[in-house]
């Protein structure tokens, strides 16, 4: 089974914790969805992100979607706690942005953005909340592009030759394979979202657990596991006290460790 960590990452408000909230639920990890509004949210366990209905803390949990294996993080949106959210970002495989629909890519998304190429994490976009107002995805889609460029291509769209086309002007040797035989295959495209090359955007409503079946497909079908090392090694992004007890996160990067090494 491929196993990959996922970082959940958005601007306050875009539907992120919903986002992850169907994730689990889609999964089989939980039997029924909470909402941040309802304060039932799975993830959001301390009493005051729910009273606040916000994401506070980066919280950790495992899903399986066939033969997916995911770590999913769901980090902080709330510019006063970005901290938080940066400290998680060291141990990503791959980042789903949230961006909202109606409100389109925010400051904060855009410092989000700047700190997922600085940690060279690859991501995958997704538009949420377009079953309110007015969206329009050709407007949203451009608003996008002009914030982040046009590496960011539409994956719900009709894979016609425009499509293949937008994904092969981001790479050169891509372009040409595309130009000599006008097929581009899964593994080009794995290969150009783990190079940041490519950004595939995903359109859906996580309140109404729309649109996140297709994310996760393409996750797993674009994604690469990564290559871990026989020598133990790890990264800890996390520290926290529980009941009085240390406890310290960490995503192994190789090897093992045993009880009380």
């Amino acid at each position: 089974m491929k196993h990959i960590t996922i970082g959940i990452l958005a601007h306050v408000d875009a539907g992120k914790t919903t986002l992850s909230e169907c994730m689990l639920y889609l999964s089989g990890q939980i039997r029924k969805l909470g909402r941040v509004d309802h304060k039932d949210a799975f993830l959001d366990t301390y009493e005051l992100e729910r009273e606040r209905g916000i994401t506070i803390f980066s919280k950790q949990a495992e899903l399986k979607m066939g033969n997916l294996g995911i770590t999913l993080l769901d980090t902080p949106g709330h510019v006063d706690f970005s901290a938080e959210m940066e400290r998680t970002l060291q141990v990503l495989d791959y980042a789903v942005l949230v961006v909202s629909g109606p409100a389109g890519v925010q400051s904060h998304t855009e410092t989000v953005w700047r700190l997922l190429q600085r940690y060279d994490v690859p991501v995958f976009i997704f538009v949420n909340k377009i079953d309110i107002g007015d969206c329009n995805k050709e407007d949203i889609m451009s608003g996008i592009t002009e914030r982040f460029g046009s590496e960011c291509v539409d994956f719900s769209a009709e894979k016609n030759d425009t499509f293949f086309e937008n994904i092969a002007v981001c790479d050169e040797e891509v372009l040409e394979k595309y130009m000599d035989g006008g097929n581009i295959d899964d593994d080009d495209i794995k290969k150009l979202i783990s190079e940041r090359k490519l950004f595939p955007c995903y359109f859906g409503s996580a309140l109404k657990n729309e649109g996140i079946d297709k994310l996760l497909d393409g996750i797993n079908r674009y994604s690469f596991e990564p290559v871990y090392h026989e020598e133990f090694g790890a990264k800890v992004f996390k520290i926290v006290k529980e009941n009085g007890v240390r406890l310290t996160y960490m995503k192994i990067t190789g090897g093992f460790i045993k009880v009380k090494d």
